[in-house]
């Protein structure tokens, strides 16, 4: 089996079962189709294909007593929180062409830790060979490549065992970081105040130290790092804000790139004056209804001139269902505007498009109004 020539971070695996005889290029239209719009275009499976994020999807199948059933594989250079909600996504799919349809995450794996396996075992080999000609020399270096892991070792703080340098506890400035990796990185170039958060969800450590001490929160430049400093600009004190350079990880980066990462770290209280709520959009009464009713459901109803039920459908189905059905004035949805969204709306004269967000890539239409649910609700 092959992959597009990218570099493969993950690989999501993935099992289906459909009630009925299905083809691949109905599968791939399911796991494109289905998982549009629900987080935006930097999750959308087409663009992170156009842009080398997503490589080829493999999919596998055989039908046998009008069943079928099979394989989906997406190869992926995406971080392990986007990676995680893109195969989210692909489970969420519930049908497959004309049928019911069930998808299962097997596994993710981490090729890079296959890599380092193998890597490992060769030193290993190396090592033993190199041993075994040329011994005073081999144990020298050991001495002193010891030394230097002894000297970067990361160590654990509080309660949850946070992976951390050694200077935080003593240090009054720190810096908060999103993984271990990135940690063991700082160490290299000698930045001993980290601690990680290890997870979206900030620790209660975390929360407490940025009461303490002056908090540099340093982070991917991806769409990991976007989630991480929304929480920590809702729990946490934290005073400035340095990101990596856009689609790499703080643990990638050279010492130049965290030196021009630093020095340019942005002071939290400009990052929030950026996030203002936008003025309150005045709308009839049953938009608003509708977009209370639908926060949190993945939903969208369909309304027509005189603000009358027409439908409500999952909004991986709105797309399609937008270009079957006459007559639709507003779309109220729980998803994000995409550009097919509001081409679609464009052409069927649709008034209103009213989403949970916007995509920050948008040619917005002349007759198509553009709101999101900050906007028409108090």
């Amino acid at each position: 089996m092959s992959f597009q020539p990218f570099t493969v971070k993950y690989i999501i695996r993935a099992k289906f079962q459909v009630e009925g005889v299905v083809e691949k290029p109905d599968v791939i239209g399911a796991v494109f189709g289905q998982t549009e719009g629900l987080f935006g275009t930097e999750l959308d499976l087409r663009e992170l294909q156009k842009s080398g994020r997503i490589g080829r999807i493999e999919i596998d199948l055989k039908s046998e007593k009008d069943k079928t059933e099979g394989s989906i594989i997406i190869p992926t250079s995406l971080d392990r929180v986007s990676t995680a909600i893109i195969a989210a996504s692909v489970e969420s799919i519930d049908r497959i062409g004309p049928c019911q349809a069930k998808v299962d995450l097997v596994r993710i794996e981490d090729v890079r830790e296959i890599k380092r396996k193998a890597i490992i075992e060769r030193a290993k080999e190396i090592l033993h060979n190199w041993n075994l000609e040329k011994r005073p020399e081999t144990e020298e270096i050991f001495r002193e490549v010891s030394e230097i892991l002894k000297a970067t070792k990361v160590e654990t703080y509080g309660p949850e065992k946070l992976s951390a340098g050694p200077d935080v506890a003593s240090s009054k400035e720190i810096i908060i970081v999103e993984g271990r990796a990135d940690i063991v990185n700082l160490l290299k170039m000698g930045i001993q105040n980290t601690i990680a958060l290890e997870g979206v969800k900030v620790p209660e450590t975390i929360i407490k130290l940025t009461k303490e001490k002056e908090a540099t929160a340093f982070l991917d430049g991806d769409h990991g790092g976007d989630l991480i400093l929304k929480e920590l600009l809702q729990v946490a004190n934290v005073k400035y804000v340095a990101r990596a350079p856009p689609g790499k990880e703080v643990e990638d980066l050279t010492a130049k790139e965290v030196e021009v990462a630093l020095k340019n770290r942005i002071p939290i209280e400009e990052i929030k004056g950026k996030k203002k709520k936008r003025k309150k959009v005045l709308v009839p009464k049953e938009i608003i209804e509708a977009a209370n009713e639908l926060k949190g459901t993945l939903e969208a109803i369909l309304l027509d001139d005189k603000m009358n039920k027409i439908g409500r459908i999952p909004v991986s189905e709105l797309a399609e269902k937008l270009r079957e059905v006459e007559g639709v004035n507003t779309v109220v949805f729980d998803g994000v505007t995409t550009q097919r969204l509001i081409d679609i709306a464009s052409e069927k004269n649709i008034k209103y498009l009213v989403a949970a967000r916007v995509s920050d890539v948008i040619k917005q239409p002349l007759n198509v109004n553009l709101l999101t649910f900050n906007e028409v609700l108090e």
